[in-house]
């Protein structure tokens, strides 16, 4: 499809400063097309607020907000803890939340008769990755526009410029320039002071965190809390049935006040290339920690072991955007049939950024404390050991004696 050909486009719109550019520059390079702003609410809260007058301003025709936050929930973020979905201690915020947003679009776009989707996507970063494969997933001959590998700007000081000289209204300053995704599941920094591997983090600066604190700040008591699962899903919270968003959105409050969920992470990106970035999870981290907690008593060793090793290719994918793969959803299968039986509740102290263990029960552990006690008991017979450690050393023995004979 030639540019001239472009009438109509989708533009991914979340206000921030890449998006809020995009729209005059669409305009000044796409013969003046139509854009139509999607936003899709994933829980950045008040980030949304004014959004629709701000891209009306702007130049876009209309503002779709979506609500997404309950299939972002039940469909992204629970089947990822369910996984134990870690990639590289990052526990995927940003990553879960953009399939979820570029299915969307799809579905906006080809309601709208639209001839193209946009997003705002660096070509140095990953999301550009998870919004273009979902795409091809959903719409394979969709054209995509991604202006980061189009245009002249090579910098966020020159994009801050470019809007000020169209009078493009920005939240941000030159000064306050962190670059920021946020949703229900996490917020992340990247940028400025962070660029350098040697800084500390500002934690204890006004307006930098917002939704955790510093564990310096956290109270100087603990927060006990129990959350209940079912079948690997989130299901109460101190003993009060909620839906697994409902909690998350709790625990983000509950973990935030107690410096839960801070990582400074270098990360290594789909491109290649390493990133430093620092992450606020409050709720997630714990729901993470609570989760395979409970697992320890739930799943047996080989289970465990197993899904331990296939937690990373898990995560990989997510990372790398390959959410609607033949692979993932196999993977998501095994995942399901793991948490059959767990099912349980943990018992959890929040102290100063860090989550200790204070119980777990479940009507499926495996765990026997008769079995495995260091006091009397009549159910292990110890003598077994000696045949067991001979057969297991069998190989051994014989590598040894076939060794000794050959003098090596």
């Amino acid at each position: 499809m030639q540019e001239k050909t472009v009438k109509k486009v989708v533009l991914a719109y979340s206000g921030g400063l890449d998006t809020s550019v995009i729209i005059p520059w669409l305009k000044e390079n796409y013969d003046n097309c139509e854009i139509i702003a999607v936003s899709g609410d994933v829980g950045q809260a008040d980030e949304l607020e004014g959004l629709e007058e701000k891209a009306i301003k702007s130049g876009a025709s209309k503002l779709y907000v979506a609500d997404l936050t309950d299939e972002f929930v039940d469909d992204f973020i629970i089947p990822s803890i369910k996984a134990g979905a870690l990639y590289e201690d990052y526990l995927l915020g940003t990553a879960l939340a953009r399939p979820v947003i570029a299915k969307r679009l799809v579905e906006i776009a080809k309601a709208e008769g639209a001839d193209a989707i946009c997003h705002g996507c660096t070509g140095k970063g990953n999301d550009q990755v998870r919004f273009e494969l979902t795409i091809k997933h959903f719409a394979p001959d969709m054209k995509v526009i991604a202006p980061w590998r189009e245009w002249d700007i090579k910098s966020r000081e020159e994009e801050i410029a470019y809007a000020e000289a169209r009078g493009v209204p920005l939240k941000i300053s030159r000064e306050t320039n962190y670059s920021k995704d946020k949703n229900l599941w996490h917020l992340s920094h990247e940028g400025l002071d962070l660029e350098n591997a040697g800084s500390e983090p500002l934690y204890e600066k006004d307006g930098f965190l917002e939704m955790s604190v510093s564990p310096l700040r956290a109270p100087d008591t603990p927060t006990y809390l129990t959350l209940d699962f079912e079948a690997g899903i989130p299901s109460a919270l101190d003993g009060k049935a909620m839906s697994a968003k409902e909690i998350i959105l709790k625990l983000n409050a509950l973990g935030g006040e107690n410096g839960i969920g801070l990582l400074d992470i270098v990360e290594n990106r789909l491109v290649g290339m390493k990133c430093r970035g620092v992450y606020e999870t409050p709720g997630g981290e714990i729901l993470h920690f609570a989760h395979k907690y409970l697992e320890t008593l739930c799943l047996d060793k080989m289970t465990a072991h197993k899904k331990q090793e296939l937690a990373i290719t898990f995560a990989q994918l997510v990372y790398n955007g390959q959410w609607y793969t033949p692979l993932r959803e196999a993977l998501s299968a095994f995942v399901e049939k793991t948490q059959e039986r767990v099912t349980g509740k943990v018992r959890l102290k929040l102290y100063k950024g860090n989550i200790i263990k204070a119980g777990a029960w479940s009507s499926y552990s495996l765990y026997s404390e008769e079995i495995a006690t260091f006091g009397e008991d009549n159910v292990f017979n110890q003598a077994d050991a000696a045949g067991f450690i001979s057969l297991c050393g069998l190989p051994i023995k014989v590598q040894a004696q076939v060794d000794a004979k050959n003098k090596l």
